[in-house]
């Protein structure tokens, strides 16, 4: 590129960044037109390249936030208006349980002991509960960990479906603490592996199974179900599917919990399109739900409706704070069993990208339950019966999901 179109590119980043560049030091001109023709894909990209550094990277991208949030009053209209012409057509691709493997491994399947690194001892790798200031990242995973438990009204007596094993934080823990029978399944080879060693090291072989198939390939009735930020990783186009195959593995009083990162009903349209940073580098074909559009899937093709929501999103930047700590103390750690600066640059701006999502509130976290026709509150909990309560908005949220 010549010196010219390094000046021009410069001039309308600039123009279009405004004062969020106070933070920003560019080292390689190239980052202009890079973030030009690629957007954040390629902001992310060239700060892992090593191309720029911000003397505070997550307030840097808040003020990004904000000054392309300016945009989206005029994108969001335009995106829903089309949608009933554009949908039907992107619908016509078919579902592909091979593709949405290959996805989710180039994510978790990155390493066990990378992953080790960063997280708590509990391995939960979803945003926490921080009771009071102090908390440790494990005693957050834990609280988050017991708020589900409750939701799910869990008993001795339940047997549990969980869809998206994880490193088996939640089997082991529902296992442990309320003396259910978990099913487990996850798609992630590293993961499975991972898990069924932990349940037996726990001696939960008897109370816990871990399965490797996809959630479509499911078989079996269970009292209750859970997903905890898994729904991220399927398609928009396959809700129904989803809501369908859960429906068909629960009871008609059973009860059905998510928690979900979840984007504005608004944005919706336009964010289920479009491919950032996150999409095209971190998890290669996710997708942000929305209340709306999961509510919308349950309750028109799996006869499941919402009976609570807990709106817990000011717990993640914290969350992602400890988590990009940990990813930066353990540098020369992580060196050793391969993965280098550019790695250790790379997810320290995701973890910073994700944390001013949080806090400019663009996303949220939510702990969902949706019931069978046949489920009454209650009715088959014994003492862990949990009192169900808002908390952080969630009445906004719920208000906005049911229309009331």
């Amino acid at each position: 590129m010549v010196r010219t179109d390094v000046t021009v590119a410069q001039r309308i980043v600039e123009r279009l960044a405004g004062d969020a560049l106070r933070h920003v030091d560019v080292h390689d001109p190239r980052t202009y037109a890079r973030v030009l023709r690629e957007g954040s894909i390629g902001l992310g990209e060239s700060y892992a390249d090593g191309w720029w550094d911000a003397d505070d990277l997550t307030a840097f991208l808040r003020a990004c936030h904000r000054r392309s949030a300016r945009f989206h009053p005029v994108l969001d209209p335009l995106h829903r208006a089309v949608s009933p012409l554009l949908d039907p057509v992107a619908r016509l691709r078919r579902p592909d349980p091979g593709r949405d493997a290959r996805n989710v491994r180039a994510h978790y399947d990155l390493g066990n002991d990378m992953f080790e690194h960063i997280l708590d001892a509990t391995m939960a790798y979803s945003c926490g509960v921080f009771e009071h200031p102090g908390a440790s990242l494990e005693a957050a995973s834990t609280a988050k960990l017991d708020r589900l438990g409750r939701m799910l009204e869990l008993t001795p007596d339940d047997h549990v479906l969980e869809i998206g094993t994880g490193w088996g934080s939640f089997a082991v823990h529902a296992a442990q603490r309320y003396g259910c029978r978990v099913t487990t399944t996850t798609i992630s080879e590293r993961q499975l592996e991972f898990a069924r060693r932990r349940v037996r090291a726990a001696g939960l072989d008897d109370r816990v199974e871990v399965l490797g198939v996809d959630y479509r390939e499911l078989q079996g009735t269970f009292d209750k179900a859970i997903a905890v930020e898994m729904i991220e990783a399927v398609d928009w186009r396959d809700y129904e599917e989803f809501f369908r195959a859960c429906r068909a593995r629960i009871r008609d009083d059973g009860l059905l919990v998510l928690q979900a990162i979840v984007i504005g009903d608004d944005a919706f349209d336009r964010t289920k399109r479009s491919t950032d940073f996150i999409k095209a580098t971190i998890f290669p074909g996710g997708c942000l739900p929305s209340v709306g559009a999961l509510t919308r899937a349950a309750t028109r093709h799996a006869e499941l409706r919402l009976v609570h929501l807990d709106d817990i999103g000011t717990h993640y930047p914290e969350t992602l704070r400890r988590w990009r700590t940990n990813l930066l103390e353990q540098r020369a750690s992580l060196a050793r069993i391969g993965l280098d600066e550019r790695f250790v640059r790379l997810w320290s701006f995701y973890f910073s990208y994700c944390e001013a999502a949080f806090e400019e509130r663009y996303l949220t976290d939510v702990q969902v339950a949706l019931a069978a026709p046949a489920w009454r509150a209650g009715e088959r909990a014994a003492t862990t019966a949990p009192t169900l309560r808002a908390h952080h908005g969630s009445d906004r949220w719920l208000q906005r999901a049911t229309g009331n």
